[in-house]
C-alpha cells in the first residue's frame, strides 16, 4: 500500500474507529516512557526490565493495529 493511502487509512481510523484510537494512544505513551528511559545514561536492572516490558506491550498494540488496518484495508478492495 501507498505510504500516503495507509497515512490517510489511520487518519480515518484514528477518527472513526475508537479501538483503534485507545491502540495508537497507549501505544504513544509507552513509546514515550521507552524514550524516556532510553534517555537516561544507566538504568538499574529494574528500569531495565521495565524498558524491555514495554516494548513488548508497544510491538502487541502494533500488531493489532496491523491487524485493523489490514481488515480495513481487505474492505476496501472488496
Amino acid at each position: 500500500m501507498e505510504r500516503s493511502t495507509l497515512d490517510e487509512l489511520k487518519a480515518h481510523l484514528m477518527a472513526t474507529d475508537e479501538e483503534f484510537r485507545r491502540l495508537a494512544d497507549q501505544h504513544a505513551l509507552f513509546k514515550r516512557q521507552v524514550e524516556e528511559l532510553e534517555a537516561r545514561p544507566h538504568l538499574s536492572e529494574h528500569e531495565k526490565m521495565e524498558e524491555v516490558r514495554l516494548k513488548k506491550l508497544k510491538l502487541r498494540l502494533k500488531d493489532q493495529m496491523t491487524e485493523i488496518l489490514s481488515r480495513h484495508r481487505a474492505q476496501q478492495t472488496v
